[in-house]
């Protein structure tokens, strides 16, 4: 069994295609997840949520999809959340709603969730609280919970690591649109299941940024602040 999962694509709809198109390249798989915030951030939220439906792939719900929503429904947040759902529309707004907290992939001849594999956009229980690598076994486990899992993969932070605390394996996929540790470079994560060692195995996949293209993307968006978006984008780190 093998299951892409990518996250974070944050409205950069050309970082995205260059994804799919090496998703596509990599051959046949058994499941394709988006961990969440789609669409707030960058200067095509339609074009994104767009591409991700047409894929096929199981799509999660993050924070910042959330926040597209209460902004559209109840007048909240930023002018960056405002911006993603005045372009989504009335129908956007409505799938962002409807989207999933998790979904599970359970390998072959497996018949308990602790053999699962299980992607979520930030930790098992919320959409907010971080996976980051410097936590300690300790506070892991206060955010793992009683969560049911041989592998989990996430998102949010937006910095690729692996890591395995009590025979469980943890991995960040880091973000398509905009990641964080300072490698420009658009990531996913590859899930496969070694049916000899009874356990999950995983690679993250790095591809070109298409950052001239972006630029002019969002120079021509309607982004509130776009010199603001290309210098976060470009340091790639918090």
């Amino acid at each position: 069994m093998r299951v892409v999962v990518m996250s974070d694509v944050h409205g950069f709809s050309l970082a995205l295609a260059r994804v799919l198109d090496d998703v596509a390249a990599i051959g046949p798989l058994d499941g394709l997840v988006v961990a969440g915030d789609l669409v707030e951030v960058g200067p095509d939220p339609r074009g994104s949520l767009d591409l991700l439906v047409a894929s096929g792939a199981d799509l999660l719900v993050g924070n910042t999809d959330l926040d597209v929503v209460d902004a559209a429904r109840h007048g909240t947040g930023g002018a960056v959340d405002h911006h993603a759902a005045a372009a989504l529309g009335e129908t956007g707004i409505d799938r962002l709603a409807e989207l999933r907290f998790s979904c599970r992939f359970t390998p072959p001849g497996a018949d308990s969730p602790d053999d699962d594999l299980l992607v979520v956009h930030a930790n098992p229980h919320d959409v907010r609280r971080r996976l980051n690598p410097e936590l300690s076994d300790r506070a892991v486990r206060d955010v793992l919970g009683d969560a049911k899992f041989s592998a989990l993969a996430f998102g949010h932070h937006h910095v690729a690591y692996q890591r395995r605390l009590d025979g469980r394996l943890l991995v960040d996929v880091s973000a398509v649109g905009n990641p964080k540790d300072g490698d420009l470079r658009c990531r996913y994560g590859v899930f496969t299941w070694d049916a000899g060692a009874s356990s999950w195995m995983a690679e993250h996949r790095y591809v070109d940024y298409p950052l001239e293209a972006t630029i002019r993307q969002i120079e021509a968006s309607s982004l509130p602040d776009k010199l603001g978006t290309i210098q976060r984008l470009l340091r790639a780190s918090y």
